[in-house]
């Protein structure tokens, strides 16, 4: 398994435990607690980058964002592996006792909890070359249960750091193991913040970028002298590489992807010159594919006469462009329909 979004490209074994002992307990408990957990937790997760950029402009509307403001991202490193088990069950008990309904989660007691969890993490074994390997610390990758785990475990360790930018005001956001947060502090101030929150769980150990202008997911955001600038990020791995013309499908198929392109474009780029920049990289990139000039003009001219938005095609409208920008960026996406 390559770890190719990491700066330090590193290797490692994955055990493959779709048809392990507890996994339908695992798949059981992701389901009763994942719901609670993703209540609990909806103010301070990131479900994609498009969310993101509308916390920051709501940032920036109401006068947060002033020409000193850094941002701030630092991810876990394994956060899924790290975990210590006891210290794991402890929170998610914690967990379970804060938010049950008359002691229990769904229709379960808090301690059946504790003890379906317990049975899924002292199962985590596996063989290899005729020795039998049980894993002691952190849970299985993959097993269902696992993210949720580790979701409860760092939601104990970023409470004072959630309570310290609500105090101030800031954004604190996390998507996975994945940080990003605000802040008018200097860097050495916010340095110390994160410092101190290291200190209380030598478990966990994050990477810390500190900018005006950084990437996360896949956006770069900018304080560029107080105004916010954001556009499309691609990560060094990402190669241009989509369904090819000459594919048999329906050619519908093929017309959504061009709309798909432009309308991730419109979504996540601030201003219309970012926006155009990647309107032509995505014409190139179809165009390597085998698309036809005439097909894509035609398509692409379909999306801005969809969105009344042919003066930003034909003169690079600053002000008609944010139509739909605002428009594409505050609409809901899939995964928003379906929660």
């Amino acid at each position: 398994n390559l770890k190719v979004r990491k700066p330090e490209i590193s290797v490692r074994p994955i055990v493959v435990s779709i048809n392990a002992s507890a996994r339908q307990i695992s798949s059981f408990l992701d389901q009763l607690l994942t719901s609670i957990y993703n209540y609990v937790t909806k103010d301070i997760t990131f479900i994609n980058s498009i969310d993101l950029i509308r916390k920051l402009k709501d940032y920036t509307e109401k006068g947060y964002l002033t020409s000193t403001t850094l941002f701030v991202t630092f991810y876990v490193t394994d956060l899924y592996t790290i975990i210590p088990r006891d210290g794991a069950i402890a929170a998610l008990r914690r967990f379970c006792q804060k938010y049950s309904i008359n002691g229990k989660i769904g229709n379960l007691k808090i301690d059946t909890v504790i003890k379906l969890a317990s049975v899924v993490l002292d199962t985590n074994i596996f063989a290899y070359k005729n020795k039998y390997y049980r894993q002691i610390k952190g849970g299985a990758m993959g097993s269902p249960f696992t993210m949720v785990l580790a979701n409860i475990y760092m939601l104990e360790w970023e409470q004072k750091l959630i309570a310290h930018q609500n105090r101030h005001h800031e954004i604190y956001g996390r998507y996975i193991d994945d940080v990003f947060m605000t802040t008018n502090l200097t860097k050495e101030e916010i340095l110390q913040q994160l410092n101190e929150t290291m200190k209380t769980d030598p478990n966990i150990k994050i990477t810390i970028t500190i900018n005006q202008s950084l990437e996360y997911l896949d956006a770069t955001i900018e304080n560029n002298n107080g105004q916010l600038r954001t556009t499309i990020y691609h990560k060094s791995a990402w190669e241009p590489h989509i369904l090819p013309n000459e594919s048999d499908h329906p050619r519908h198929i093929h017309a959504s992807i061009i709309y798909t392109m432009l309308v991730r474009a419109a979504r996540l780029c601030s201003t219309v010159e970012d926006f155009d920049m990647k309107r032509l990289s995505t014409e190139m990139i179809l165009l390597i594919n085998g698309y036809p000039l005439k097909f894509l003009q035609q398509h692409m001219k379909n999306f801005f006469i969809q969105h009344d938005a042919m003066s930003v095609w034909i003169e690079l409208n600053s002000e008609a462009y944010q139509q739909p920008h605002n428009a594409l960026l505050y609409k809901p996406t899939r995964r928003e329909l379906k929660s």
